[in-house]
Protein backbone atom coordinates (compact mmCIF):
# COMPACT_ATOMS: atom_id res chain seq x y z
CA UNK A 1 0.00 0.00 0.00
CA UNK A 2 1.33 3.31 -0.92
CA UNK A 3 2.01 5.63 2.30
CA UNK A 4 0.32 8.16 2.30
CA UNK A 5 2.49 10.30 3.32
CA UNK A 6 4.90 9.98 0.74
CA UNK A 7 5.48 13.04 -1.92
CA UNK A 8 4.24 11.75 -5.10
CA UNK A 9 1.94 13.93 -7.34
CA UNK A 10 -0.75 11.35 -6.92
CA UNK A 11 -1.09 12.06 -3.26
CA UNK A 12 -0.93 15.86 -4.00
CA UNK A 13 -4.19 15.38 -5.99
CA UNK A 14 -5.72 12.69 -3.60
CA UNK A 15 -5.49 16.16 -0.93
CA UNK A 16 -6.56 18.50 -3.16
CA UNK A 17 -9.22 16.39 -3.21
CA UNK A 18 -9.96 15.70 0.56
CA UNK A 19 -9.41 12.23 0.09
CA UNK A 20 -6.11 12.07 1.66
CA UNK A 21 -6.11 14.29 5.14
CA UNK A 22 -2.88 17.21 5.14
CA UNK A 23 0.48 15.33 5.27
CA UNK A 24 1.91 15.20 8.49
CA UNK A 25 4.39 17.51 9.64
CA UNK A 26 7.81 16.50 10.65
CA UNK A 27 8.50 16.91 14.20
CA UNK A 28 10.57 19.62 14.52
CA UNK A 29 8.35 21.84 12.22
CA UNK A 30 5.59 21.41 14.53
CA UNK A 31 8.12 22.60 17.62
CA UNK A 32 8.60 25.38 15.90
CA UNK A 33 4.93 26.01 15.03
CA UNK A 34 4.49 25.92 18.74
CA UNK A 35 7.05 28.52 19.82
CA UNK A 36 5.75 30.53 17.50
CA UNK A 37 2.43 30.57 18.78
CA UNK A 38 3.18 30.89 22.27
CA UNK A 39 5.17 33.74 21.42
CA UNK A 40 2.21 35.15 19.82
CA UNK A 41 0.65 34.64 23.08
CA UNK A 42 2.78 36.02 25.40
CA UNK A 43 3.14 39.03 22.65
CA UNK A 44 -0.57 39.69 22.87
CA UNK A 45 -0.38 39.31 26.57
CA UNK A 46 2.56 42.11 26.57
CA UNK A 47 0.61 44.20 24.17
CA UNK A 48 -2.64 44.13 26.31
CA UNK A 49 -1.18 46.02 28.99
CA UNK A 50 -0.07 48.85 26.88
CA UNK A 51 -3.71 51.27 27.40
CA UNK A 52 -2.60 51.50 31.02
CA UNK A 53 0.85 52.79 30.24
CA UNK A 54 2.35 56.22 30.97
CA UNK A 55 4.57 57.97 27.82
CA UNK A 56 7.98 56.71 29.73
CA UNK A 57 6.42 53.40 29.76
CA UNK A 58 5.29 52.60 25.75
CA UNK A 59 8.93 54.17 25.23
CA UNK A 60 11.01 51.49 27.26
CA UNK A 61 8.36 48.89 25.66
CA UNK A 62 8.48 49.79 22.53
CA UNK A 63 10.52 46.97 21.16
CA UNK A 64 8.11 44.46 22.60
CA UNK A 65 5.05 45.48 20.58
CA UNK A 66 4.96 43.77 17.36
CA UNK A 67 3.42 45.12 13.74
CA UNK A 68 0.08 44.37 13.89
CA UNK A 69 -0.04 46.87 17.17
CA UNK A 70 2.07 49.33 16.45
CA UNK A 71 -1.24 51.57 14.90
CA UNK A 72 -3.14 51.62 17.93
CA UNK A 73 -0.11 52.09 19.94
CA UNK A 74 0.81 55.36 18.09
CA UNK A 75 -2.71 56.43 18.60
CA UNK A 76 -2.38 55.79 21.89
CA UNK A 77 0.74 57.61 22.60
CA UNK A 78 -0.41 60.42 20.16
CA UNK A 79 -3.74 60.71 22.94
CA UNK A 80 -1.35 60.76 25.95
CA UNK A 81 0.75 63.53 24.53
CA UNK A 82 -2.54 65.20 23.78
CA UNK A 83 -3.82 64.56 26.84
CA UNK A 84 -0.27 65.84 28.70
CA UNK A 85 -0.16 69.35 26.49
CA UNK A 86 -3.57 69.83 27.76
CA UNK A 87 -2.91 69.14 31.42
CA UNK A 88 0.17 71.42 31.14
CA UNK A 89 -1.46 74.29 29.69
CA UNK A 90 -4.73 74.14 32.76
CA UNK A 91 -2.00 74.02 35.32
CA UNK A 92 0.57 76.39 33.68
CA UNK A 93 -0.29 79.19 36.75
CA UNK A 94 -1.07 78.16 40.13
CA UNK A 95 0.58 81.25 42.22
CA UNK A 96 -0.19 84.76 42.13
CA UNK A 97 2.32 87.45 39.92
CA UNK A 98 3.41 90.66 40.82
CA UNK A 99 3.14 92.89 37.72
CA UNK A 100 3.48 96.37 36.86
CA UNK A 101 1.82 98.36 34.53
CA UNK A 102 3.85 97.74 32.09
CA UNK A 103 3.37 94.44 32.16
CA UNK A 104 -0.74 95.09 32.08
CA UNK A 105 -0.85 94.81 28.01
CA UNK A 106 1.26 91.28 28.38
CA UNK A 107 -0.04 89.68 30.96
CA UNK A 108 -3.91 90.90 31.10
CA UNK A 109 -4.81 91.60 27.31
CA UNK A 110 -2.75 89.10 25.75
CA UNK A 111 -3.29 86.59 28.19
CA UNK A 112 -4.94 84.27 25.68
CA UNK A 113 -7.79 83.05 24.27
CA UNK A 114 -10.03 81.08 26.98
CA UNK A 115 -7.74 82.59 29.63
CA UNK A 116 -9.48 84.16 32.59
CA UNK A 117 -6.91 86.64 34.47
CA UNK A 118 -8.17 87.88 38.18
CA UNK A 119 -6.41 91.18 39.17
CA UNK A 120 -5.89 92.57 41.94
CA UNK A 121 -5.28 96.78 42.76
CA UNK A 122 -3.59 97.15 46.52
CA UNK A 123 -1.43 99.29 47.88
CA UNK A 124 1.05 98.13 51.26
CA UNK A 125 -0.16 99.17 54.63
CA UNK A 126 -4.19 98.38 53.90
CA UNK A 127 -4.97 95.44 56.00
CA UNK A 128 -7.66 94.26 54.00
CA UNK A 129 -5.92 94.49 50.59
CA UNK A 130 -2.96 92.23 52.15
CA UNK A 131 -5.80 89.73 53.79
CA UNK A 132 -6.83 89.75 50.15
CA UNK A 133 -3.65 88.81 48.80
CA UNK A 134 -3.71 85.87 51.03
CA UNK A 135 -6.78 84.59 49.81
CA UNK A 136 -5.85 85.10 46.46
CA UNK A 137 -2.96 83.04 46.57
CA UNK A 138 -4.76 80.36 48.02
CA UNK A 139 -7.04 80.46 45.29
CA UNK A 140 -4.10 80.32 42.82
CA UNK A 141 -3.31 77.00 43.84
CA UNK A 142 -7.14 76.08 44.18
CA UNK A 143 -7.44 76.70 40.32
CA UNK A 144 -3.77 76.30 38.87
CA UNK A 145 -6.00 77.07 35.29
CA UNK A 146 -6.45 80.80 36.33
CA UNK A 147 -4.06 83.94 35.97
CA UNK A 148 -4.47 85.48 39.22
CA UNK A 149 -2.28 88.51 39.11
CA UNK A 150 -1.97 91.71 41.78
CA UNK A 151 -0.79 95.35 41.39
CA UNK A 152 0.19 98.65 43.17
CA UNK A 153 -2.50 100.45 42.32
CA UNK A 154 -0.90 103.11 41.16
CA UNK A 155 1.38 101.58 38.67
CA UNK A 156 -1.55 100.03 36.52
CA UNK A 157 -3.98 103.46 37.11
CA UNK A 158 -1.89 106.94 37.84
CA UNK A 159 -3.82 109.00 40.86
CA UNK A 160 -6.29 106.11 41.89
CA UNK A 161 -7.89 106.62 44.86
CA UNK A 162 -7.39 104.53 47.96
CA UNK A 163 -10.66 104.94 48.85
CA UNK A 164 -11.53 102.40 46.33
CA UNK A 165 -8.90 99.37 47.03
CA UNK A 166 -9.10 97.39 47.22
CA UNK A 167 -10.26 96.39 44.09
CA UNK A 168 -10.60 93.38 41.66
CA UNK A 169 -10.71 93.06 37.96
CA UNK A 170 -12.24 89.64 36.21
CA UNK A 171 -11.29 89.42 32.53
CA UNK A 172 -11.70 87.23 29.48
CA UNK A 173 -9.83 87.50 26.47
CA UNK A 174 -8.61 91.24 27.49
CA UNK A 175 -12.41 92.08 28.73
CA UNK A 176 -13.56 93.41 31.68
CA UNK A 177 -16.44 90.79 32.89
CA UNK A 178 -16.58 92.10 36.76
CA UNK A 179 -15.61 94.40 39.16
CA UNK A 180 -15.59 94.53 42.73
CA UNK A 181 -14.56 98.18 44.08
CA UNK A 182 -13.84 99.05 47.68
CA UNK A 183 -13.85 97.58 50.85
CA UNK A 184 -17.78 97.80 51.61
CA UNK A 185 -17.79 95.66 48.27
CA UNK A 186 -15.85 92.91 50.51
CA UNK A 187 -17.46 92.99 53.81
CA UNK A 188 -14.50 94.02 55.84
CA UNK A 189 -11.29 92.36 57.57
CA UNK A 190 -13.83 89.51 58.74
CA UNK A 191 -13.96 88.18 55.06
CA UNK A 192 -13.16 84.89 54.63
CA UNK A 193 -11.58 82.75 51.26
CA UNK A 194 -14.82 81.35 50.76
CA UNK A 195 -16.45 83.79 50.96
CA UNK A 196 -14.28 85.90 48.37
CA UNK A 197 -14.02 82.59 46.24
CA UNK A 198 -18.19 82.88 45.84
CA UNK A 199 -17.78 86.20 45.01
CA UNK A 200 -15.38 85.68 42.52
CA UNK A 201 -16.80 82.85 40.92
CA UNK A 202 -20.60 84.92 40.17
CA UNK A 203 -18.13 86.16 37.57
CA UNK A 204 -17.55 82.87 35.79
CA UNK A 205 -13.82 83.45 36.50
CA UNK A 206 -13.42 79.97 38.71
CA UNK A 207 -15.88 77.02 39.02
CA UNK A 208 -16.39 77.03 42.84
CA UNK A 209 -17.07 73.32 44.35
CA UNK A 210 -19.07 75.73 47.52
CA UNK A 211 -22.99 74.86 47.13
CA UNK A 212 -23.89 77.87 48.61
CA UNK A 213 -22.54 81.40 49.22
CA UNK A 214 -20.80 81.21 52.74
CA UNK A 215 -22.15 84.53 53.36
CA UNK A 216 -25.75 83.87 53.49
CA UNK A 217 -24.19 80.82 56.15
CA UNK A 218 -23.54 83.69 58.38
CA UNK A 219 -25.86 86.37 57.82
CA UNK A 220 -28.79 83.49 58.40
CA UNK A 221 -26.90 82.53 61.67
CA UNK A 222 -26.59 86.00 63.06
CA UNK A 223 -30.93 86.59 62.20
CA UNK A 224 -31.14 82.83 63.68
CA UNK A 225 -29.08 84.54 67.02
CA UNK A 226 -31.00 87.75 66.92
CA UNK A 227 -34.63 86.30 66.61
CA UNK A 228 -33.71 83.87 70.00
CA UNK A 229 -32.83 87.17 72.03
CA UNK A 230 -36.09 89.06 71.47
CA UNK A 231 -38.18 88.21 73.79
CA UNK A 232 -41.79 87.10 72.37
CA UNK A 233 -44.61 88.30 73.19
CA UNK A 234 -46.00 85.71 75.88
CA UNK A 235 -42.77 86.48 77.74
CA UNK A 236 -43.38 90.41 77.43
CA UNK A 237 -46.61 90.32 78.79
CA UNK A 238 -45.30 87.57 81.58
CA UNK A 239 -42.96 90.45 82.66
CA UNK A 240 -45.54 93.20 82.87
CA UNK A 241 -47.87 90.84 85.15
Amino acid sequence: MQDPNAVTEWNDILRKKGILPSKEKPKEQEEAVEEQEQQRLQQKSVVKTYEGMTLEELEENEDEFNEEDEQAIKMYRQQRIAEWKATQIKNKFGEILEISGQDYVQEVTKAGKGIWVILHLYKQGIPLCTLINQHLSGLARKFPDVKFIKAISTTCIPNYPDRNLPTIFTYLEGDIKAQFVGPLVFGGMNLTRDELEWKISESGAIKTDLEENPRKQIQDQLISSVRSSVPTRRDSDSEED
